[in-house]
């Protein structure tokens, strides 16, 4: 059965913002010579592995809403110098936009049902083509 993670998306303030920082750190591992994959490194390990990797996503969390997801292809986890257990969560680096969905402040990374999951938006929609500041107004009036 599919599981998804959610995690608040710290530092990109929008959804285009944080496809600029997943194109930045990939041009910079193609330059160094190191594999060309999106990694986010947090600290605790999901027990529910084999349930992400069946088809799971990371749901990204920017400005209080879930907006998009990014496909999550392995989970690594890794003891670091300082003897510390962490995890690397590599992700297809495309975003798939979804719609809006409201998610209060919380630490770390929640999982997410897939019945809980919200919808991807249709590529070549109205809604997928508008700039993201109109698609969240219209949203906040129940237009879309």
């Amino acid at each position: 059965m599919t599981l998804h993670l959610v995690k608040l998306c710290v530092g990109a303030d929008s959804v285009e913002s944080l496809q600029a920082w997943i194109d930045f750190r990939m041009e910079n591992a193609r330059k160094s010579g190191l594999p060309a994959e999106t990694i986010h490194t947090t600290r605790m390990v999901p027990t529910r592995k084999d349930e992400l990797l069946d088809g799971g996503s990371l749901y990204w969390v920017i400005k209080g809403k879930i907006q998009v997801r990014q496909h999550l292809i392995d989970i690594r986890p890794f003891t670091d110098q300082a003897g510390v257990k962490r995890c690397d969560l590599v992700m297809e680096p495309r975003l798939i936009l979804t719609q809006y969905q409201p998610k209060r402040p919380f630490q770390g990374w929640r999982y997410l049902k897939a019945q809980d999951a919200p919808a991807d938006l249709k590529a070549g929609g109205a809604a997928h083509a508008m700039p993201e500041d109109m698609r969240r107004d219209l949203t906040e009036l129940c237009l879309l």
